[in-house]
């Protein structure tokens, strides 16, 4: 703020110097100059009189030569004959059927009165204009003159010799095609022209000027010249500290606008930045055309009123542009860019969005309108429209190509279109019906195969006890041996329960997987479960030499599911560890509280090398070990899956190398 009041002091104070320049006529250039008679004031004062005398001598000469109508030039009677003729054209006495000879002799004859009238009246302002410059002579003080044409004179005094005239110190002979001046540096102004430039109208045979300066007159000039030279030196060295300062104020408000400090590199835009620029530029020069015309013309002695509110309001505004400048939106906020870009936007909407019978009429109803405003580069338009249609075309063949390739089979095949618009709508529609029909066969390929794969491994699983129980019953019919007789029945138990255990798992995971499983959500202490089934496994875990680490939160957490079918997926998961983890390796367990649902997280090390992904890990009797020697059914990740989703949860299963990792997401219960 500071800065800002000095910026506007620096500017007030130039405002000033030049105001008061102005007023008192000061000129700087009397500053550069060594000799008065080389300065503008001196050129003023003599011009003064010697242009006087020119026109005196040169056209009016006296009041009687006026009135006889001589000082009237060919100018101003065909100036005055020609207004007049105008007005005779548009008359009733106008007859189209004369020649402009004859048309002119009856303009003459019928507006001889009033020519004449017009001729009296410019000679009697020839008059006013005689004694006018009359006036002017009489009113030059310490200049002696004498002018004449060899018959009228006019002179201040009795001098009338050019003799006479060279015993001043300084003077002007203009006469008989020369011009002598005294002293030398009148020669070397560069006002001289404008000194002598009505005396080239006159006669250098009958027409002299002379003009001498009266020493005490001469002084007293001389002496009020140093002293506005002075002013002028002063006012110049003010009007540069003030620049100075202004310039200096400015770069820093150029440097902090709009930021909070230096190391801010963002641009922070207030209220009084959302004007737009161009309005923005339009006030400023609105106002600095105000001021200017109300103080020269009107309020002169306020200056100063005026001044400072005015410059307060058109720096902050500029301030304000240039907050836009280093924001990059000097163009984008402007009224104009903004109403041209909604009209764009209208427009690109409408071709991007919009129907094709829409596009045809704009186009139909624009492109004339947009011919006629841009005639004068119609070439240039007519270009720009057959690109924008060739450009169309192409991609329409595009389009058709990319179909027939499709329909051929090719499902690989994509159709790329540049930009936006229906034709480019097009083509990623028909993109997306090749990616879901390639998905599709994908799809009835890969369930083909599970198919046959589980035919295969169903026939083999099934296959195995089942044949075993044929041979044992064919045996038992033939044996007569107790003994051998026990053992076949044994084997005979054994199995039987194995083919029971699979048609059951078969079963049950047909039931999960049909979503007709009936499902009783309720609040479960999940960490209470896992801690109550591990401690009911405890003699497999024995068994199986394993170590299981179960890591859970402080606070309970509380799960949104059915605890029997939980429970079951769980002991799935416990019953796919006993049978396919690294003897005496670690199991981790981990219950995560991830805000509005649990995470549960099963690690292992898998006894077999697990050569195949997650995904064929989920199918339906599929097993780690590829050789089928274990006892599992290979449903058990299966089951699990369908019955954690029954539960709305989610079900992943993730390989890395040797680990295996199963991530059972449920939802929360929530809080009352």
């Amino acid at each position: 703020m500071f800065v800002f009041l000095i910026a506007i002091a620096c500017l007030t104070g130039m405002a000033k110097v030049i105001f008061t320049m102005e007023v008192d006529e000061v000129h700087l250039s009397s500053i550069n100059q060594d000799n008065y008679f080389e300065s503008i004031a001196f050129a003023d004062e003599s011009y003064s009189v010697i242009s006087s005398l020119a026109q005196l001598i040169g056209q009016y000469k006296s009041e009687e030569y006026i009135l006889s109508g001589k000082a009237l030039t060919k100018e101003d009677t065909r100036e005055i004959e020609e207004q007049l003729y105008d007005d005779f054209q548009y008359s009733s006495k106008y007859n189209p059927n004369l020649t402009e000879l004859e048309y002119r002799r009856v303009y003459q004859e019928a507006y001889a009165d009033e020519i004449q009238s017009e001729k009296e009246e410019r000679m009697r302002q020839q008059v006013r204009v005689f004694y006018r410059l009359l006036s002017s002579l009489e009113a030059s003080e310490g200049i002696v003159y004498y002018a004449s044409d060899g018959e009228h004179v006019f002179s201040n005094s009795e001098l009338n010799k050019k003799e006479q005239f060279t015993s001043f110190n300084a003077y002007m002979l203009f006469g008989n095609y020369q011009q002598k001046l005294y002293p030398k540096e009148m020669k070397k102004g560069k006002y001289l022209d404008y000194i002598t430039q009505e005396i080239d109208n006159l006669n250098p045979k009958t027409d002299v000027i002379y003009v001498a300066y009266k020493e005490s007159t001469l002084q007293q000039k001389v002496q009020e010249w140093e002293e506005n030279k002075a002013v002028a030196k002063r006012y110049l060295n003010e009007f540069i500290i003030y620049i100075a300062g202004f310039l200096a104020s400015f770069a820093y408000l150029i440097m902090i606008i709009g930021r909070t400090s230096f190391k801010d590199k963002e641009v922070h835009l207030q209220v009084f930045d959302k004007l737009y620029n161009d309005v923005n530029i339009v006030i400023v020069g609105c106002l600095i055309a105000m001021w200017v015309a109300l103080i020269i013309e009107v309020l002169h002695d306020i200056y100063i009123l005026l001044t400072i509110p005015i410059l307060i309001i058109v720096l902050r505004m500029i301030l304000s542009l240039v907050k836009h400048i280093k924001n990059r939106s000097l163009l984008q906020h402007t009224l104009i860019y903004q109403m041209l870009k909604k009209v764009f936007m209208a427009i690109k909407h409408v071709f991007d969005n919009g129907s094709m019978a829409v596009k045809i009429v704009l186009l139909v109803i624009g492109y004339p309108l947009v011919v006629v405003a841009t005639f004068f580069m119609f070439p240039i338009t007519l270009g720009l429209a057959a690109w924008f249609a060739l450009k169309k075309v192409k991609a329409f063949n595009r389009i058709k190509e990319g179909v027939e390739q499709i329909k051929h089979g090719d499902l690989q095949h994509r159709i790329e279109i540049d930009g936006k618009g229906e034709l480019s709508q097009l083509a990623a529609n028909i993109n997306s019906i090749t990616d879901g029909l390639k998905k599709s066969v994908e799809s009835e390929i890969k369930s083909e195969r599970l198919k046959t794969e589980l035919i295969t491994n169903v026939s083999h699983d099934i296959r195995t006890p089942l044949t075993s129980i044929i041979t044992y019953v064919d045996l038992l019919k033939i044996e007569k041996d107790p003994e051998l007789i026990a053992e076949y029945i044994d084997v005979l138990d054994q199995k039987s329960k194995r083919l029971k255990y699979l048609t059951d798992d078969l079963f049950e995971a047909a039931k999960a997987s049909s979503g007709t499983m009936p499902v009783q959500l309720e609040r479960i202490d999940i960490v209470s479960l896992l801690k109550q089934g591990i401690g009911e496994m405890d003699e497999k875990i024995q068994a199986s030499s394993l170590n299981f680490k179960l890591a859970y939160p402080t606070e309970k957490v509380y799960v949104k599911a059915d605890g029997k079918l939980l429970w079951r997926a769980i002991e799935n998961l416990f019953s796919n560890i006993f049978k396919y983890a690294l003897p005496a390796s670690r199991v981790y367990i981990d219950v995560e509280d991830l805000g509005h649902e649990l995470l549960m997280t099963f690690k292992n090390i898998s006894a077999y090398e697990l050569n195949i992904s997650a995904d064929e890990l989920m199918e339906r009797f599929t097993r780690g070990d590829e050789s089928r020697s274990s006892q599992g059914s290979g449903l058990g990740l299966s089951i699990a899956e369908s019955l954690i989703h029954l539960q709305h949860g989610k079900f992943l299963v993730q390989v890395d190398g040797d680990l295996f990792k199963v991530m059972i997401y449920l939802p929360k219960f929530p809080q009352e």
